[in-house]
């Protein structure tokens, strides 16, 4: 069954013990938690929030770089990631969201070794807690020099180069629903997808562009997430919609808008309860 849930970047301002209330109120059942939000309060203090409350969580925002294109070295990245997993193992959470980075000066193919490199080093110590990691590809206009694994074609390859069973991809509409050839990749996306993040978008993907709740866009998102379903994807659907448009509607609007196209999408496929 494919369960809702949203990021801790929609309700950017919140705190989580409010994100928490306002999520619980609004039928959901899940949130991906943002590691410089969780900073603030402690994995383990939020292990002990989110259990009473019965929230799961998805997946784990974020860990990734290695190419030096941040600032950290390969091995500062690899480290951060390492503690990235230790996090989500003690949070509960699904899955490690990784960026792969921006080149960083390397060329493509020893951009994409890097990460490779990074991620075979991490992968076991990812089973033994339980964590999924998940590379997400992003557009390269959305992203500055963070091309080198932007499309699907290019990451499905890359992951059937990996060979690694516990490594899968972090699809995110916002970058991909309206990618040329999309519908024929889905059969492909399907078994390789840990979590499909979520916001609809107006115009061209650039680093300027809302990430809009969903029907406030013009991306296939309805479609794109059925064909999903209908193939089998089971996994979590998250809510990622930042930017101007989500202060201006406010925080309970967007998640009843959210609600709403869930319903909508999925009907009672979604384990969304009644708001109370």
């Amino acid at each position: 069954m494919i369960r809702p849930s949203i990021s801790e970047l929609c309700t950017y301002r919140s705190e989580l013990p409010e994100e928490i209330e306002r999520l619980s109120r609004h039928g959901f059942e899940s949130i991906a938690l943002w590691r410089t939000k969780l900073s603030d309060v402690g994995a383990a203090d939020a292990r002990v929030l989110l259990d009473a409350a019965g929230l799961k969580v998805s997946s784990l925002l974020w860990g990734g770089g290695f190419t030096g294109g941040d600032g950290r070295s390969f091995r500062e990245s690899v480290d951060d990631v390492r503690e990235g997993i230790a996090v989500a193992a003690e949070v509960g959470a699904e899955a490690l969201v990784l960026h792969a980075g921006c080149r960083g000066g390397h060329t493509i193919g020893h951009a994409r070794r890097l990460l490779s490199e990074a991620v075979r080093e991490v992968a076991a110590e990812a089973e033994a807690s339980g964590v999924v990691l998940a590379i997400k590809p992003m557009h390269p206009a959305a992203t500055a020099e963070c091309g080198y694994l932007d499309g699907l074609a290019e990451a499905i390859e890359w992951l059937e180069q990996l060979g690694e069973t516990t490594v899968g991809l972090a699809l995110d509409l916002w970058h991909h629903a309206d990618a040329p050839g999309i519908e024929s990749l889905l059969d492909e996306l399907v078994p390789r997808t840990v979590v499909v993040q979520v916001a609809d978008r107006r115009g061209a993907v650039s680093a300027d562009c809302d990430r809009l709740p969903p029907g406030q866009g013009t991306l296939p998102l309805a479609g794109i997430v059925r064909g999903l379903a209908r193939r089998g994807y089971r996994g979590s659907l998250e809510f990622e919609c930042v930017g101007e448009a989500v202060e201006t509607l406010g925080y309970e609007t967007s998640l009843a808008r959210i609600r709403t196209a869930c319903t909508a999408w999925l009907g009672r496929a979604v384990p969304v309860g009644s708001s109370r």
